[in-house]
């Protein structure tokens, strides 16, 4: 098993719903997401009680040498019975080409309401003003109304016709 596979693992995980992450380390939150996404917590051998334990050995924060050591140390309690290096190759296996899984997010509601709501052709008074023919929003133009600031009261026929009347006298 390539220890580059399982770097690369690593680095997903380390950046897993963190905007600042670099890749470079990973906080206890992802290393128990990692283990949960790739079956190293069975629930029988391994339980996030002992991936806590083993993360709380090391720091709040763990680089990759950090994370190999923990993954040692689970990799033994996971598959007993085997040598310390057949059961970290198993562990290995488990986690190469993993990547964090979302579970549970929100999907687009696809409700009838929903596009009777949203269907803007059904829409009266001063909504309706927003939306083009298409039911494209208009913007800011469909929104408020835009002062004249031409000088001229509204509504006045001669609008425009100042500069005219200004050169014939």
């Amino acid at each position: 098993m390539e220890k580059s596979e399982v770097e690369t693992c690593f680095q997903k995980f380390a950046v897993h719903g963190d905007t600042k992450a670099t890749g470079k380390e990973m906080n206890g939150k992802n290393f128990a997401k990692l283990c949960k996404d790739c079956n190293i917590i069975d629930s029988k051998n391994v339980t996030t009680t002992d991936v806590d334990i083993v993360l709380n050995k090391s720091a709040r924060v763990i680089t990759f040498e950090q994370f190999s050591q923990a993954l040692t140390e689970l990799a033994s309690k996971r598959f007993k019975g085997k040598s310390k290096e057949e059961a970290l190759q198993q562990l290995y296996g488990l986690i190469a080409g993993k990547e964090p899984t979302n579970v549970g997010i929100t999907k687009v509601a696809k409700a009838a309401a929903v596009d009777r709501l949203t269907d803007t052709t059904k829409y009266t008074g001063s909504h309706m003003e927003r939306f083009d023919e298409s039911g494209k929003g208009k913007g800011k133009v469909g929104r408020e109304d835009i002062p004249d600031t031409s000088g001229y009261v509204s509504a006045y026929k001669g609008s425009g016709t100042y500069d005219d009347k200004v050169k014939e006298a």
